[in-house]
């Protein structure tokens, strides 16, 4: 851990394969990043939502799946466990991160999850286990990911759009404001996404009513 403290594992290859097959109970697929513009690896629906919160979190620059393998010895047997995460954070740091809820964590995985612990402690890394954003946080995200990549981005729209917005307003009003709500949606949601507008996303459902501002100091 000494000698590796610094390798850009946030860029790392995943070290183990992702498998599909008939019959399996969890779902294996690619999250494009907005962040990287890479496509980044996840086993199950709950890592989908992980990663979608590392894509949102504006102080998260970079990210990868299965990144390193980490060895130990535990009763005289060597054992390993391959985080689910690496990022790296705004501030330079490194950030590990393990997706499973407390109701899976079983010996075997505390064990892991402990070392892991230890070896962050280590070196000046961040771990964080998780079993997943919240449900409404979740909801809210996963409609706004829609709208992440730049396509739905438009110059003159986004400006009018933060004008409008400069004052809390309610999402369909200032939207409906600047023009055709059709237009005016997809840019709206993009703003939220990369930040530059903001709403309480954990409190309820975005609905037409939602309250939007700007961002303070963006």
């Amino acid at each position: 851990m000494a000698s590796s403290w610094n390798i850009r594992f946030e860029r790392a290859a995943a070290v183990r394969s992702f498998p599909s097959f008939r019959g399996q109970r969890n779902f294996p697929g690619w999250w494009w990043s907005a962040t990287t513009g890479d496509h980044v690896g996840y086993e199950s629906w709950v890592e989908r939502d992980v990663l979608m919160m590392m894509d949102f979190d504006r102080d998260i620059i970079s990210f990868a799946s299965q990144p390193f393998w980490l060895t130990w010895v535990a009763d005289g047997q060597v054992r390993r466990h391959a985080p689910d995460y690496f990022a790296r954070k705004l501030d330079g740091q490194g950030l590990v991160v393990d997706v499973r809820p407390d109701d899976r964590v079983d010996p075997a995985a505390a064990e892991a999850f402990a070392a892991t612990t230890l070896a962050c402690a280590e070196v000046g890394w961040e771990f964080r286990r998780t079993g997943g954003p919240a449900p409404v946080l979740r909801s809210n995200l996963r409609w706004l990911a829609g709208y992440r990549h730049p396509r739905c981005y438009r110059e003159e729209i986004a400006q009018a759009l933060l004008e409008t917005f400069a004052a809390p307003t309610g999402l369909l009003h200032g939207a409906q404001m600047v023009g055709d709500q059709l237009i005016t949606l997809p840019v709206l949601y993009h703003l939220l996404w990369t930040g530059r507008l903001t709403a309480d996303l954990a409190a309820a459902i975005l609905s037409p009513a939602t309250t939007v501002r700007t961002r303070e100091g963006r």
